[in-house]
């Protein structure tokens, strides 16, 4: 060593220090799969907790002090939260399993929420089976879904105390390890918010001391804001001039520019406003709850030295509003309010706030907590989930390697679906659907009337639709009810009796899979259903009289076709017999009635009796001044009733003989098919119409007329709140939402671009570009042209059909590697691209494929 030269011993040195150095700068993938095995080997502790309707909006964390201290100076805040669908049950079964509604199918609080097609399908697939089965303790307290009935234990949860049914904070029933637990009004016992918080913090300590190398996740289920809103009694007189909810679009309405719902929804009377100062002040309230709750889980952590082992997650499953566009209080709107979330998140690796306030601004999804939870675990994430964990967005920047000059910045989402209500129709071939229905509804239906067989008042043959103008300017199809469009390719295959009717079973020895025979019954058909006028009597004079006398009805006789009925033709029915049963033709409707015609002053029973429209019977004179006449008509009456007893007796016998001798179903299986889905659908449509009619007779028997066509409606009085502070105003009726209120949304948060693109079922389309409208108070779908719309609706459908973060990925490279389909050729022409996405500033006018690729990533 002495004999070498100074240089040789420097080049040793420096060779030496270079291994040395590149040992310890390990390449990206090499240092990411350390941390992994190395998250594998620490197993942190991971507890969730979840409040319910909890907005971030309206100020709701503006009370939550101890909660924003503990989780924005020890962590992260993510500005940019969102539920995909803004409702308790679709939200809370996405975040289980980290799917989109349209894939785990749990469309609404009510359908396929908790049911045994979620129990078989995707429950077994949530996030805790999966953290169970690599070791984990696991653990849930308090609200799961709405329809959870308590009569088991879902798979993956070893310690289970989960409310039955919806929120409540006093007089509610747990499920605690599968043995219902009646709870009552006993604050220091009952009160939800305290018993959550204790029952997990016990748990957990008892984990450790047990099994101190097990880690624990634990779900803390809070279901504060939720309704009634009850406060803990040292709270109840907090917030006594709580404002937060009065934001520029409170009480914004009436908004014609919006969806049917908005545009039916007026400003809100002074009853409303009272009552959601009220709300926000109670919602506040049991938040206080929720916020020393963290605290002491936090305490806990800290006393037992787990602090620096445990992921903490606090968020909500949506969003609320209070009288934002005139919405008293509610949730299931595709705007700010309702989708945006509170989201923190504090635990090893994540960048701690302190003593500065630190803000995450990528978009993350309540679909991307399961795959977050796993990946905090160690655990593959399943390639159906469509989340994506969020943990490379907590991860500290520091540098991998000291040569490592280029290094690419973290690729993330920029656009996501907001999406409620159920697919009406399949998405399966996406090309295809997105070649053939490119363009919204109004746009196709503009398209159609410009065609010449649309433009024509129904005069021609076979023409079934006509395209008129409504009232507020916009093209629509109506279907044709004059004499020209009856005559259709359908009517005049009845009238030839060429109708192909589907039976189920034939009387005879085999089965018959061909086509049935004609049924050649001579039976009048209705065009449409009759309805009666408000006004008239709903009893046998609404079954007795043919027409609605404002609606239009056809008829159509199967032998000679359409014909008009003269007034003399309608009086002459009325005299008939509605049935007879030798024979003669059956009669059940009439032609299109003249609005001269009046009601008939009676109904005839008898040749001498009458039933006048006020139920009263009146005969002619004779009988009331004729004895024998009387004995004569009373002998009559007697007779025909005896006549129809006994077809009634004989009809009871053939039906009776019919059930012995019903035929077995036919073998054919596509008939089979058929017959089975027409049935289910039948058994759907009959429950729905019995719930209808149970809630209908419920509101009659208490005198509730809260209601209104197609929304749903709630009463409130001064017996709802049971608890501090009370409403002392008397009952008022508010409409809020409605069931069928379907929509898919596309938002959009990146550099240049900020919005909203919405299509609802019903065709109506929204736009709302938050950079220069962030409360959403003006639709300018009005400002957008054509090829703007269809790329987003191109967006909006690829989305909608999406399963699994794999095929979102896809998606997203796509977008990113390729150039804009609407332009051809190696040159894009960024005037157009400017005026299609409303970009605005300094862009060079033409640009190379590859440089439009690095521009166009932020769409």
């Amino acid at each position: 060593m002495a004999g070498w030269r100074p240089a040789t011993l420097l080049l040793f040195l420096l060779g030496f220090l270079f291994l040395c150095d590149a040992s310890m700068h390990l390449p990206g993938q090499r240092l990411r799969s350390r941390l992994q095995r190395e998250r594998r080997n620490i197993r942190p502790n991971i507890i969730l907790i979840l409040t319910d309707d909890q907005d971030i909006e309206l100020g709701s964390m503006l009370a939550m002090n101890k909660t924003k201290r503990i989780m924005i100076q020890g962590g992260t805040h993510f500005s940019n939260a969102f539920s995909t669908t803004p409702m308790c049950c679709p939200s809370r079964s996405s975040i289980l399993t980290g799917k989109y509604v349209h894939n785990h199918h749990t469309y609404t609080n009510n359908e396929n929420c908790s049911s045994p097609s979620w129990q078989a399908h995707h429950e077994p697939h949530t996030f805790a089976v999966h953290l169970n089965n690599s070791g984990y303790r696991t653990a849930f307290f308090g609200k799961y879904l709405n329809e959870y009935n308590g009569t088991y234990v879902p798979p993956g949860w070893r310690e289970w105390v989960a409310l039955v049914k919806n929120s409540r904070f006093y007089n509610y029933t747990l499920c605690r390890n599968g043995v219902r637990e009646k709870h009552g009004m006993e604050y220091s016992k009952d009160y939800l918010t305290d018993l959550i918080t204790n029952n997990s913090i016990n748990y957990f300590r008892m984990s450790k001391r047990l099994y101190p190398h097990r880690p624990v996740m634990m779900v803390l289920s809070h279901v504060a804001p939720h309704g009634p809103e009850d406060a803990a009694p040292q709270y109840s007189t907090t917030f006594s001039n709580a404002s937060q909810h009065i934001t520029p679009s409170y009480n914004y309405a009436p908004n014609p520019d919006k969806h049917w719902i908005l545009r039916y929804t007026g400003p809100m009377k002074p009853v409303h406003m009272q009552f959601t100062n009220l709300l926000q002040r109670r919602r506040l309230q049991t938040l206080l709850s929720v916020d020393d709750s963290v605290e002491k889980v936090y305490n806990m952590l800290v006393e037992i030295g787990e602090l620096d082992n445990t992921y903490i997650i606090y968020m909500s499953d949506h969003g609320y509003h209070i009288g934002q566009f005139g919405l008293v209080k509610g949730k299931s709107m595709p705007y700010e309010f309702d989708i945006r979330v509170p989201f923190y998140i504090r635990g090893p690796n994540v960048e701690a706030g302190k003593p500065f306030i630190i803000l995450n601004s990528h978009i993350v999804l309540n679909v991307d907590l399961a795959p977050t939870l796993l990946d905090m675990a160690g655990v593959d994430i399943p390639v159906d989930m469509d989340g994506k964990s969020i943990l490379k967005l907590l991860d500290t920047e520091r540098p991998i390697n000291r040569f490592q000059f280029n290094k690419k910045g973290k690729v993330w989402r920029d656009s996501f679906l907001v999406e409620r209500g159920k697919l009406l129709h399949k998405l399966s071939d996406v090309k295809e659907e997105m070649q053939e229905n490119a363009l919204p509804k109004y746009q196709r239906v503009r398209d159609l009337c410009q065609k010449a067989e649309y433009q024509t008042p129904c005069e021609q043959p076979g023409q079934k639709w006509q395209c008129m103008e409504d009232p507020s300017g916009m093209l629509r199809l109506y279907k044709c009810k004059s004499m020209a469009g009856l005559y259709a390719p359908r009517a005049q295959d009845l009238m030839s009796g060429n109708a192909q009717l589907y039976q189920r079973g034939l009387p005879s020895q085999h089965c018959d899979c061909e086509s049935a025979v004609p049924f050649k019954r001579k039976k009048m058909l209705t065009k449409r259903k009759l309805k009666p006028k408000k006004s008239s009597s709903r009893n046998r004079w609404a079954r007795a009289l043919p027409p609605h006398l404002d609606s239009i009805v056809y008829t159509l006789d199967l032998e000679e076709g359409y014909r008009p009925i003269t007034p003399k033709n309608i009086s002459h029915t009325l005299d008939r017999k509605q049935a007879t049963y030798e024979g003669i033709e059956e009669f059940s409707g009439m032609e299109p009635t003249d609005n001269n015609l009046m009601v008939p002053a009676a109904l005839k029973v008898t040749y001498r009796c009458s039933i006048l429209i006020n139920d009263t019977v009146k005969c002619d004179g004779g009988l009331y001044k004729s004895l024998q006449a009387w004995k004569d008509h009373k002998l009559h009456i007697e007779h025909e009733i005896e006549t129809l007893q006994t077809k009634i007796k004989n009809l009871r016998e053939v039906k009776s003989h019919l059930k012995k001798v019903r035929p077995k179903e036919c073998e054919c299986n596509h008939k089979i098919r058929l017959a089975s889905k027409d049935k289910k659908q039948w058994l759907l449509k009959e429950q729905k119409r019995r719930k209808k009619l149970r809630k209908m007779l419920k509101r009659l028997r208490n005198n509730d007329t809260c209601s209104m066509p197609g929304l749903t409606c709630f009463t409130h009085n001064n017996q709802h709140w049971q608890t501090a502070p009370f409403w002392t105003m008397g009952p008022f009726c508010a409409c809020t939402s409605a069931n069928n209120n379907t929509y898919w949304c596309l938002r959009t948060i990146n550099d240049t671009h900020n919005f909203l693109f919405c299509e609802f079922a019903t065709g109506f389309l929204e736009y709302f570009d938050l950079n220069t409208d962030p409360y959403q108070l003006i639709n300018a779908v009005g400002s957008l042209d054509r090829n703007a719309l269809n790329y987003m609706h191109l967006q909006l459908m690829k989305l909608r059909s999406c399963k699994g973060q794999k095929q979102l990925g896809k998606l997203r490279n796509a977008q990113k590697n390729t150039c804009l389909e609407h332009f051809t050729g190696e040159q894009v022409n960024w005037k157009q691209v400017n005026v299609m996405i409303g970009c605005k500033g300094s862009i060079p006018e033409r640009l190379s494929c590859s440089q439009a690729r690095m521009v166009f990533t932020t769409l």
